[in-house]
Parts: C-alpha cells; sequence; structure tokens
C-alpha cells in the first residue's frame, strides 16, 4: 500500500453527511485533509458522491427525492456546490481539482472509453486531481451506473490504479450485519470473492446513499480481477485513508487476482451492458470456462431479446446462471436460424457466412465475480 503511487478514492454520500443527511462541512474538511496527503507523493482520483444529498439541502427539502425528476433536480443544484467544496479545500493548498461528469454510455461505447481514459492520464500527468461522480442530472436508467461503488470500480480500472480505497459508513465485511448481531466478526483480508461471501454483504443502502455493502463487494471483485488491491473502511474516522495508504490493517483488504485481466476483457465483463441472452449447454459452457474456448452456434440452445451484430451478450447455463459475457458475431434473428446447427451449416442456412463462432473468444469474457 505504501508503494502504491496510482489511488483512487471513493467517498461515499454517508461519509460528507450527517445523522440527518445534511453536509457535514467539518468532516469534508478533515477527508480534505487526508486527500491532500495521498496527492503529495501519489497521483490521485477521487470518486466523490455527496451532489444529490448537497441539492436536497439547497432546496431546504425533507428528505431525498424518490422520483427521477426531483433526484435529477437535486443533482443540478448540488453538483455545483461540490465541486466549490472541493476547489476552496484544495486550492487552498495550491492544488487543482477537474470536474468530471460520467453516464453509463460514456464506458458502454469503447471510443468513449478511451477518450475518458486519455483526459484522466493527461490531469494525472498535470497533477490535476479529477473528482468523478455520475452524472445524475441527465442519467436515466439504462444510462446509470446505479452506484458510485461501481463507477469507482470502472474507474480504478480505467487509469490502471493500484489501490482503490472506498470510504464508507462502515468498517468493512463483516461475518453478519454488525447491526443486528453483537457477535459479528470484521473481515481483514478476502482473497477470493464467492457467492456465499457475496451473500454476508446483502444489500439496502441508507435515505440518502444508494450503494449498500454488496455494491462495495462487488466493486472490490471487479477491482481485483484487474490486479487492483481495494480496501473498504470507514471514512467515518478522521485519518482512516492515511492509516490505509500506510499500511496498517484496518477495514477489509480484498487482494489483488493473481490473473489479471486484459483491459478490453475488463472492458467486456464490466464496462457492458448486455442487450440478450445465449442460454448454452454443458458442453458450450465446460469449453468456454475450462478449455478457453469460443461459443459454437451448435451449444446455443435459446437465443433471447433483440441487439445487433457486434452487440454484447450474457452466456447462461441451463441453470439461468450468467458465467460469461461476449460480443455476439451475429445478429440476434441470425443466431435463431443457426442455433444448434454446427459451423459448416451456418452458409446453407443464412446465405452467407461472418465466422465459424456465434462469440468469438478474443470477444468474450468469463465472469470471475458473481454476475
Amino acid at each position: 500500500m505504501r508503494a502504491a503511487r496510482r489511488v483512487v478514492v471513493k467517498i461515499g454520500t454517508n461519509a460528507l453527511t450527517n445523522a440527518t443527511g445534511r453536509f457535514n462541512r467539518s468532516h469534508f474538511e478533515a477527508l480534505s485533509e487526508d486527500l491532500l496527503w495521498a496527492a503529495k507523493d501519489r497521483e490521485l482520483v477521487v470518486v466523490s458522491s455527496g451532489a444529490i444529498a448537497l441539492g436536497v439541502e439547497r432546496l431546504g427539502l425533507p428528505g431525498r427525492p424518490k422520483d427521477i425528476p426531483g433526484k435529477q433536480a437535486c443533482a443540478a443544484v448540488g453538483q455545483s456546490r461540490l465541486m466549490q467544496a472541493y476547489e476552496e479545500a484544495f486550492g487552498r493548498a495550491g492544488k487543482h481539482v477537474a470536474q468530471i461528469l460520467l453516464t453509463h454510455e460514456d464506458v458502454q461505447d469503447r471510443r468513449r472509453y478511451l477518450n475518458v481514459k486519455h483526459a484522466l492520464d493527461r490531469l494525472l500527468e498535470a497533477g490535476v486531481v479529477p473528482v468523478i461522480n455520475e452524472n445524475d442530472t441527465v442519467s436515466v436508467d439504462e444510462l446509470k451506473f446505479g452506484d458510485n461503488d461501481t463507477l469507482a470500480s470502472l474507474v480504478a480500472g480505467v487509469v490502471e490504479a493500484e489501490v482503490l480505497v472506498v470510504l464508507s459508513d462502515v468498517e468493512g465485511l463483516y461475518t453478519a450485519d454488525p447491526r443486528k448481531d453483537a457477535g459479528a466478526q470484521l473481515l481483514a483480508q478476502v482473497d477470493a470473492v464467492t457467492p456465499e461471501l457475496l451473500a454476508l454483504a446483502g444489500g439496502s443502502g441508507s435515505s440518502v446513499g444508494t450503494g449498500g455493502m454488496s455494491t462495495k463487494v462487488r466493486a472490490a471483485a471487479r477491482a481485483s480481477e484487474r490486479g487492483i488491491r481495494c480496501v473498504i473502511t470507514s471514512g467515518a474516522v478522521p485519518g482512516r485513508l492515511r492509516s490505509v495508504l500506510g499500511g496498517e490493517p484496518v477495514g477489509t483488504l480484498f487482494e489483488a487476482s493473481a490473473s489479471r485481466r486484459s483491459a478490453r476483457t475488463a472492458w467486456i465483463a464490466h464496462a457492458l451492458r448486455p442487450k440478450g441472452r445465449l442460454i448454452v449447454d454443458a458442453g458450450a459452457r465446460d469449453a468456454i470456462v475450462t478449455s478457453k474456448r469460443s461459443l459454437l452456434p451448435s451449444g446455443i440452445k435459446q437465443v433471447e431479446g433483440d441487439f445487433g451484430r457486434g452487440d454484447p451478450v450474457d452466456l447462461v447455463d441451463e441453470q439461468g446462471s450468467v458465467f460469461a459475457r461476449g460480443l455476439s458475431a451475429y445478429e440476434g434473428s441470425e443466431l435463431r436460424r443457426i442455433a444448434g446447427h454446427k459451423s459448416t451449416e451456418i452458409e446453407p442456412l443464412l446465405g452467407y457466412r461472418y465466422l465459424d463462432e456465434a462469440v468469438h473468444r478474443d470477444d468474450l469474457a468469463v465472469l470471475q465475480a458473481p454476475a
């Protein structure tokens, strides 16, 4: 941790607000001091929640709106106030910050994804601290990341960070919900995220935030696949970020996976949203997962959804579990005609043939983290 030169820090809404959901300025100042300390000898990216909560406060609302226009209005009001707070805090130390607002569409499109990467790299080279948030003002369900934990894990992959620190309202991952079970034990280290471990995380966020422990564990799993260590710890404790980057055993450390994903495979696995599903037989699943093979039309039992050639699709086994994601070599209507047939039958059935494979191995990612 002490040797990490590029770090992403995610600050949750609950780490920036008090018990009533209002912006906690004194705590924000303490967090800013920790961030400035981290930025002295490292390249730092901050993924910060808090815009909607600040908008709720500014507009004098009793709580976070439940409708999308209400949330978008609060985000529009609060985002400028959030950046003003960062500008003032970092400016006092002569450090520049940059605002970047993203939607899922910005990482879904490969060209825009690379544009984001190049812009972030240039900012970090210039010693600027990017402050990233979801563009809630224009986001709709199909364009949303859903929570800033997911966004932070994607950003960590984009900038090829060495460490992702998630500052939350909890100390880390426990063996049970510590709010309900006094015997719950903090897990100091996680070497691999399993379905059983994910079940410990539960769900639920807060009245002012969106992410629960489940989203944080999934984010840690995504980071781990890219070779990035992740720590989930409390943002309510002053100096906690310094402790993490100083190598102290605080929170829950998720170790980096030994088998690191490539940038392209990670993009397919985590940045893309499937537009269809291919139900495959056991033989095809084994060939993909164990033998690292492509998906052939003969292994497809059923095609779901309307999608085009090159669109992302989920690969699903006969028990209904999503185990891989890839880019389809054919349109959905074409795959329905050739599903269950040999590759040599593609041209007789369609009158043409793009590839022998329905999803080529180079365009396929096995989902290591639970889908």
